[in-house]
């Protein structure tokens, strides 16, 4: 069986699903451009608010595909990272719905997610150091800031592997779930809150929060948010929905 990318649109969610169960749905250079092709396509969909990430069980991700990465170069790692680098700079908000084992590159794909959720059979695991492998595609970056150094440490020069419950404690994932149809549901509900608000508004805020999460001071992250609101309050979104609030406190 061939990879593939599945792509399903309810209720300005995309649901995007990883399958390749085969191989557990591991991230070789096939199923990359898949997957940016996907992201993509659901970027320039104007019915596409929010992203829901997920793989066909019994994994989200298995990790990078071993026989590629034995021969690879630069340029070839580089494509492998494309896919969950698409994840990273997606404009529009990403859940990370982990219904099995994230490792490896399958790490990194959830991490470039803007949250994640657990189901009872995700596990995290950076399996890097056991295969003798230097983390690659910004990992060591991104852990850090989910996980802090020592959280980051543990895993990854350690090789703590942490299930549902453990990765939920440590803030690796916003929500456990006690089984898949329920982080399913969990996952689109929650996508389907931030795809209600205007595309552009949500897209805009997105980019704020990456903006102001590198600022030292609390006046810059206020300047750049006062130019961002004001357009806001005059756009016809704003108007509408202020409006519609008002008749329903006039109603009470």
């Amino acid at each position: 069986m061939s990879a593939e990318v599945h792509t399903e649109i309810s209720d300005g969610v995309a649901l995007v699903t990883l399958s390749n169960p085969q191989r557990r749905n591991a991230m070789d250079l096939e199923l990359s451009a898949m997957l940016v092709a996907a992201l993509q396509a659901a970027a320039t969909d104007d019915g596409v608010g929010a992203v829901v990430l997920t793989g066909e069980p019994p994994a989200f991700c298995a990790g990078g595909d071993l026989s590629e990465l034995q021969n690879a170069g630069p340029a070839e790692l580089k494509s492998v990272y494309a896919g969950f680098l698409e994840v990273a700079n997606f404009p529009l908000p990403t859940i990370a719905a982990v219904n099995g084992p994230a490792v490896g590159a399958g790490l990194n794909l959830a991490l470039a997610c803007d949250i994640r959720l657990a189901g009872p059979s995700a596990r995290f695991d950076t399996r890097f150091m056991q295969l003798g492998l230097h983390p690659g595609g910004g990992y060591t970056w991104m852990i850090d800031r989910v996980l802090g150094p020592q959280g980051a440490a543990a895993m990854t020069l350690f090789c703590d592997v942490l299930d549902a419950a453990e990765a939920e404690r440590v803030g690796l994932v916003w929500r456990a779930f006690a089984d898949d149809e329920a982080l399913r549901t969990g996952a689109l509900t929650l996508a389907a809150r931030a795809a209600a608000a205007p595309r552009d508004l949500i897209m805009a805020t997105k980019a704020s929060m990456r903006i102001t999460a590198a600022m030292s001071a609390h006046a810059d992250a206020t300047e750049l948010e006062v130019r961002a609101q004001a357009a806001s309050v005059r756009s016809a979104a704003f108007q509408e929905r202020v409006a519609e609030l008002q008749k329903q406190i006039s109603r009470r």
